[in-house]
């Protein structure tokens, strides 16, 4: 089966990136053909500076090769390099209704968190409806959160295939994984870069220590137990710690003895274990430029040839050549 999934470059990769969807990623590389693209099309509606577009894209381009992603086993291209994909959305937007998109829950959401409306942004579920379309994926991984997302490509290929009385579209199911975690943020909600309380992956370390040090926890006294409920830090530790350590977590909330300090510490410790290679990988590719431009072009090269087919059946469709 083929799977497609997305990333936009519109800020530093941190652990909710990686445990939330990364980690899956690679993951699925041994089941199924997987298409991965990094969103810069999508990350225009935010990052509007041009040296920092460049900038983010190389470092999430470095990032997903460092955790995993292999450019043998899986199609990892830059969203701008398939010049289709903005030809298939044009298409795609003449035949989705105003009513679809009004209404969408990531527009209202992104207007209600003070973003000033755009037409990009009004029209981004087209947008990636079409990055969706273009490879004739079968399975997308979403978020319970996210389902909306794919209901709303699905509508959009119905409404093509009505319209042009043909069908040339996969219709796409949604990839839900039951085992993802949801990463805590350092005051306790979800992690995101949208309320700056993220932990970078990558990066010298002793910001990342400061960061991990920073996490919001209660007033108890080292000698007595813990409450786990709301705690990121409980949360945090059970997401990173190994198998062999884990009792040792369950132990340090429940009889007391151990302080907040050392928790973090010992957090930060599982940190560097459950990152070091990639780490290293990371700073190797973010040296090597030219390497991490040759597998973009590659695999955008290999998703030129898999998408020719689905184009020239929409263009026959539409009467376009």
């Amino acid at each position: 089966m083929r799977v497609l999934s997305g990333v936009q470059p519109s800020g530093t990769l941190h652990i909710g990136n990686y445990f939330g969807a990364i980690r899956q990623f690679v993951g699925l590389q041994d089941e199924h053909e997987c298409f991965y693209f990094l969103a810069d099309l999508h990350a225009l509606t935010t990052v509007q500076d041009a040296d920092r577009m460049r900038a983010l894209v190389r470092e999430l381009a470095a990032g997903y090769l460092a955790l995993g992603l292999d450019p043998a086993r899986s199609v990892i291209y830059r969203q701008s390099d398939l010049h289709e994909v903005t030809e298939l959305n044009w298409y795609l937007s003449t035949v989705t209704s105003m009513g679809l998109l009004q209404r969408c829950h990531s527009f209202k959401d992104k207007v209600a968190q003070g973003v000033v409306p755009s037409h990009g942004l009004f029209a981004y579920p087209v947008l990636m409806a079409a990055d969706i379309l273009i490879v004739r994926s079968d399975f997308v991984p979403v978020g319970k959160d996210q389902k909306q997302h794919l209901e709303v490509t699905r509508d959009i290929a119905a409404s093509f295939h009505a319209t042009y009385g043909r069908e040339v579209f996969t219709l796409p199911e949604p990839l839900i994984q039951d085992e993802v975690a949801v990463v805590p943020g350092l005051d306790g909600q979800k992690m995101s870069k949208s309320y700056g309380n993220t932990i970078d992956i990558f990066g010298p370390e002793k910001p990342i220590r400061k960061r991990i040090m920073s996490l919001v926890t209660d007033s108890t006294p080292v000698e007595d137990p813990k409450p786990t409920e709301g705690s990121a830090l409980y949360q945090l530790l059970k997401i990173f710690a190994p198998a062999d350590e884990r009792r040792w977590v369950e132990t340090a909330f429940a009889e007391g003895g151990v302080g907040y300090g050392d928790m973090k510490k010992r957090l930060f410790e599982y940190f560097l274990a459950t990152f070091k290679d990639a780490r290293v990988r990371y700073d190797e590719l973010m040296a090597d430029p030219a390497e991490v431009d040759r597998i973009l072009a590659a695999g955008a090269d290999r998703a030129r040839e898999t998408v020719a087919p689905l184009m020239d059946d929409v263009r026959m469709a539409v009467g376009i050549r």
